[in-house]
């Protein structure tokens, strides 16, 4: 039986209306600030889902955008991933081009097809990317990274580590890897190096493989990987770990789904830029330092993270 839910508090200057639609009876022990009634399902994807109807303030895209009614798909999933079914319209949403958040195994991303052009644009303009700055890109798989960049760096004879073995011993896990990005990544998707001589030939893109019961279920169901920024506050450098407040902030901007894994812990993934002589940690993050990647002390240097990859969950 499916139910309208209101989500608030004692006040009433923060409410916000949610549908939500069930092929399983609800919960034994619904939440007390939570108050159920009848409603219809949603479409014809018989799922667990809430809506939420968005505020009159919407981006307006000049590119045309994936078509569904005026709502704020909201599933609620377990971080456990036991209940994956409840994924099914959050992955047809995505291949018909929406825009929408997912949890991974650090912080929360706003996620989109890596094909679909329109959606990457209105993803930046959801988050404010400008279009010179590069994004990352959820994999299901290594050969979904060996498919979107030219790979990882590999032994030579002489006494270089084969790095790609090191790799697959930490992934999936709370990594972002910079690497250079190969002809079958879309443009939109990486930045023509900075104004640093260095870096000026380079298209790099940092890659990801969660470690995330939920985030792994969507990425199996996707024909390519899912682009990715992490979710912050609109003005604030600090990132967004509430789902439900995710909704209420960027929902009126224009997204189009938000998957509850639950309420994360700020600690985003360690970032490691592959494409130099040294895998060098540019972020620290929730990844340990392993023993074949340097640091600043150790290496001289290195770009700030937000330089090279600024949307690395």
């Amino acid at each position: 039986m499916a139910g309208t839910k209101l989500y608030g508090s004692e006040s009433t200057q923060s409410l916000s209306f949610w549908h939500s639609f069930a092929t399983a009876p609800p919960p034994v022990a619904p939440y007390s600030s939570r108050v159920g009634f009848n409603s219809v399902k949603l479409s014809r994807l018989r799922v667990l889902a809430m809506a939420v109807k968005r505020s009159p303030k919407r981006l307006k895209y000049s590119a045309p955008r994936f078509a569904k009614e005026d709502e704020l798909v909201y599933v609620e999933a377990d971080p456990s991933g036991t209940d994956s079914w409840k994924l099914e319209p959050v992955i047809e949403l995505l291949k018909q081009g929406a825009v929408g958040v997912i949890p991974t195994d650090t912080v929360y991303a706003i996620v989109c097809h890596l094909r679909s052009h329109s959606a990457i644009e209105r993803l930046r303009r959801i988050k404010n990317i400008e279009p010179s700055k590069p994004l990352s890109i959820l994999c299901r798989s290594l050969q979904d990274i060996d498919t979107y960049t030219t790979g990882f760096p590999c032994g030579d004879g002489q006494g270089h580590a084969n790095i790609f073995r090191a790799v697959k011993h930490c992934l999936p896990g709370p990594y972002t890897f910079i690497l250079t990005a190969s002809k079958e990544l879309p443009k939109q998707c990486v930045r023509y190096g900075t104004t640093k001589e260095k870096y000026a030939a380079r298209k790099n893109v940092g890659v990801r493989m969660p470690d995330d019961a939920i985030c792994q279920a969507i990425l199996e169901k996707m024909d390519a990987p899912l682009i990715s920024t992490s979710v912050k506050w609109p003005k604030e450098n600090e990132w967004m770990i509430d789902p439900v407040v995710i909704a209420d902030i960027y929902g009126p901007e224009g997204l189009d789904f938000v998957v509850d894994g639950g309420i994360r812990v700020a600690d985003p993934s360690t970032v490691v830029d592959m494409t130099g002589a040294s895998p060098k940690i540019v972020r620290q993050g929730k990844g340990p330092k392993l023993h074949w990647m340097v640091t600043e002390e150790d290496d001289g240097p290195a770009l700030y993270a937000d330089e090279l990859i600024p949307s690395a969950t």
